[in-house]
């Protein structure tokens, strides 16, 4: 709900001293398989033709690979007949005929079908970041980080490898059988009922694959998207873990998602084990039936030693697009369950768009009776009443747990409070709506995400009209126009990922920037200085401080230089606000903020300078 210039990650953990687990947590929603079939085909209907054309030449393709075992079974009469060698040069000039018509054919038939995987995986995939980049916060910290990583990783890369190799190979598999059949039909139909002894076992052993694999698949990517939460909510959250001493629990917790995912997985190589062993017995099955059908009617002078080898050779040939159909079962399974997710979460509801509301004028923050929890029965909020005025800096303090970061996040609209108000210039956060609040607060923390491209455009994300003088007078004001400067391109200069590598006070400058350009009358400071270390520690600060002056701010200090700085400091305890005031009135009164100021003034002078 607000101007995330930093991009925000708890990795899923409830902040202050409530580490997520997968109890409780709310996933994204998974399509049902009527709704992914539903999805598939809304996604291919405007391509039509081009799965048209390339089933048309897949078809092709096919049938004229079809020639090659009825030529070798002239080849073989001619042979068995004692026809001169002459015979034997039209039958083989058409065997390599056919094997590059046939060559050339399925390339263009697998690049058609790739094509047509591609874009509708495109397509999909555009829809599904679209949803996720405006699901609200809340939602996904509620689900869990690792459930929407798991889809956009995980699950994007099982289906992009299965649109571009499960998909049109399985597509020509079936093509393969259902005409290698009928070719076995127009040889002799005894041939066909032969070949067909080997169906029953085989369409047993699919539908008892189906049944197995589909749900062993779907629970197994479930699996993996815990495991992954759980990692990240152990090894994201670690100081809130080793806060509370949770490191046994938590430990116990990975292991035992891990070994969930082993126990899926060993199950998953047991279910194929046992579906190839009955695929093996299904192919000698039918060899045989037609071996067995041919020597009868060669005996019976029905048909020749060469239809008979053809008809052999047909069957011998079933074997690999048979196969390849039914492993690929396989990797569909997996791929759907992955599509069923992604569709999931691309079937919510579009963002409305927004309509453009004003931004309260009265810049004054007012919280009323907040009471939040993560978990219930575990509160980390305590009916916390706060009043910021008109452009006032509030600093929030307090040690690790104390429910600083939950206070922050709910001010800036990420999370909704169980109970009490939050009120922006006296206008609830509710009915202002996501994207009055969007305009009217930013969040700053301390994960700062700095995206790939030139450093303009990564500053215009807060402003997308701003002008180069404009920009330079963003960075000037947190004093990051200098080193601006001396990139290789300036502005131009890539940065990001494959880019010119920022500093960590550099990044953290430039969400600084960011927050300039947007200009919101209210900012919320999350240890956005966390990250410079004590050499950058006070340029830094410094430049936080220029960034939010004549606006409304609530800082939850990471150094308590800040919280000397600020109009007001604010000291928290187990999710209640314990004192108010100045820093000089605080520290003459005795009581923990001034403990808290001696212990770090303390600690600074053992470290030296």
């Amino acid at each position: 709900m607000t101007s995330d210039f930093s991009v925000t990650s708890d990795f899923g953990t409830a902040p202050d001293g409530a580490p997520g687990g997968e109890g409780g947590r709310e996933l994204l929603p998974t399509a049902s398989v009527k709704r992914t079939r539903a999805a598939v085909r809304e996604l291919v209907r405007p391509h039509r033709w081009l799965a048209v054309a390339g089933l048309v030449t897949l078809v092709a393709a096919t049938a004229v690979g079809l020639l090659i075992q009825p030529t070798l079974g002239h080849i073989v009469d001619a042979v068995t007949e004692g026809r001169p060698a002459g015979a034997l040069t039209a039958p083989v000039v058409l065997l390599v005929v056919v094997a590059v018509v046939q060559g050339a054919a399925t390339a263009l038939g697998l690049s058609l079908v790739s094509r047509l995987g591609e874009t509708v995986l495109a397509l999909l995939r555009e829809r599904f970041v679209d949803r996720a980049l405006h699901l609200p916060l809340e939602r996904v910290e509620g689900a869990g980080s690792g459930d929407l990583t798991a889809r956009v990783t995980g699950d994007v890369s099982l289906i992009a490898d299965a649109v571009r190799g499960a998909l049109p190979e399985l597509a020509r598999s079936v093509l393969a059988i259902v005409l290698t059949l009928g070719a076995l039909a127009l040889l002799d139909w005894r041939f066909f009922l032969a070949a067909l002894l080997a169906f029953p076992v085989q369409a047993h052993t699919a539908r008892w694959y189906l049944r197995h694999a589909g749900p062993l698949y779907a629970e197994q990517r479930v699996a993996n998207g815990a495991q992954q939460q759980q990692l990240l909510d152990t090894i994201g959250g670690g100081p809130t873990v080793r806060a509370f001493r949770l490191e046994k629990e938590h430990t116990g917790q990975v292991t035992a998602r891990s070994w969930s995912v082993v126990e899926l997985t060993m199950r998953g190589v047991q279910l194929i084990l046992r579906f190839y062993s009955r695929l093996h017995l299904a192919e000698f099955t039918g060899l045989a039936a037609v071996l067995v059908a041919g020597f009868l009617l060669v005996r019976a002078d029905a048909v020749s030693i060469g239809t008979a080898t053809a008809a052999a050779l047909y069957f011998h040939s079933l074997f690999t697009p048979v196969n390849s159909a039914l492993v690929l079962i396989d990797d569909a399974q997996a791929a759907t369950a992955g599509l069923a997710r992604l569709i999931g979460v691309a079937d919510l509801a579009p963002p409305v768009p927004p309509e453009r509301p004003a931004v309260p004028r009265d810049a004054s923050v007012t919280v009323r009776g907040l009471t939040h929890a993560y978990r219930a029965g575990h509160p980390v909020l305590h009916g916390v009443d706060l009043t910021l005025a008109p452009g006032e800096r509030v600093a929030l303090v307090g040690a690790s747990g104390a429910g600083k970061t939950t206070l922050a996040k709910i001010v800036a609209g990420i999370h909704r409070p169980q109970d009490g108000t939050v009120l922006i210039g006296g206008a609830d956060l509710d009915a202002l709506g996501p994207a009055a609040v969007r305009r009217a607060v930013a969040l700053i923390t301390q994960e700062v995400h700095v995206f790939a491209g030139p450093l303009a455009d990564d500053l215009r994300l807060a402003r997308p009209a701003a002008t180069d003088a404009e920009l330079r007078e963003a960075l000037a004001r947190v004093d990051a126009l200098t080193w601006a400067d001396l990139l290789p391109d300036g502005l131009g200069t890539v940065v990001g990922e494959g880019g010119h590598r920022l500093t960590s006070a550099q990044a953290q400058q430039l969400a600084l920037a960011r927050l300039v350009l947007a200009d919101p009358p209210v900012a919320v400071l999350d240890e956005a200085t966390a990250e410079a270390g004590s050499a950058g520690a006070r340029a830094l600060e410094k430049a936080a401080a220029r960034a939010v002056e004549g606006r409304t701010a609530l800082i939850v200090a990471h150094r308590l230089t800040q919280a000397a700085t600020a109009d007001r400091v604010v000291v928290m305890d187990a999710g209640r606000i314990v004192e108010s005031g100045t820093h000089d009135t605080l520290r003459a009164a005795g009581g923990r903020y001034a403990a808290l100021w001696e212990a770090w003034s303390d600690s600074r002078a053992a470290a030296g300078p």
